[in-house]
């Protein structure tokens, strides 16, 4: 396992969930419910960035490791899974959208898995519609979580439904472009 900056930081966003989902545990005499989605809004969105920059070190500085290629991706679906539970504990989400979202991750991924195995791993590479739905849930997330208005007009929790409610039916439709690229592939190796 080689420890270089990209690989940190990605260790970083694992050992933040703890943190951002303990954040809405602690008694309301050391953090108002605003203090609560104020902090978790800022580690999420921070790993979001991270998301993004240890992939962007690991290019620039040539510090690409099979490693890092199997990690990044566990601590996104790791964080992306304990902030859609946090809202559904808030009541902030609905669980059938959480589990959609969730439920597409672990699909992808095992097909993923699968695809490499059978050395087929570009036939379910990242497309443009999972950039669109990763994207479409990496804005909607922390409007949900900070849930407070922004100005006079901008209601974060109406914006990030529609956005969560967007990502969901993206998921869908990105689970079924990656299912429907695999399953000529797992016809050809079923026995």
């Amino acid at each position: 396992m080689p420890m270089n900056l990209p690989n940190l930081l990605t260790w970083l966003r694992i050992l933040a969930i703890p943190l951002f989902v303990g954040i809405f545990y602690l008694p309301p005499t050391w953090l108002s419910p605003f203090g609560q989605n104020l902090i978790a809004t800022i580690i999420f969105s921070g790993a979001a960035i991270t998301d993004w920059l240890d992939g962007y070190l690991a290019r620039t500085l040539n510090q690409m490791s099979a490693f890092g290629a199997f990690l990044d991706p566990v601590a996104d679906k790791l964080m992306v899974a304990a902030a859609l539970i946090v809202l559904v504990h808030l009541e902030r989400l609905d669980a059938p959208i959480a589990l959609i979202i969730i439920g597409r991750e672990i699909t992808v991924s095992a097909l993923r898995e699968w695809m490499a195995h059978i050395g087929k791993a570009k036939s379910v590479a990242v497309s443009f519609l999972g950039k669109i739905k990763t994207a479409s849930q990496m804005i909607a997330i922390p409007l949900l979580l900070y849930h407070e208005k922004i100005g006079e007009h901008f209601d974060s929790q109406v914006i990030g439904t529609w956005l969560i409610y967007l990502a969901a039916i993206l998921t869908l439709w990105s689970m079924i472009y990656y299912l429907k690229a695999a399953i000529p592939q797992a016809l050809k190796h079923s026995p």
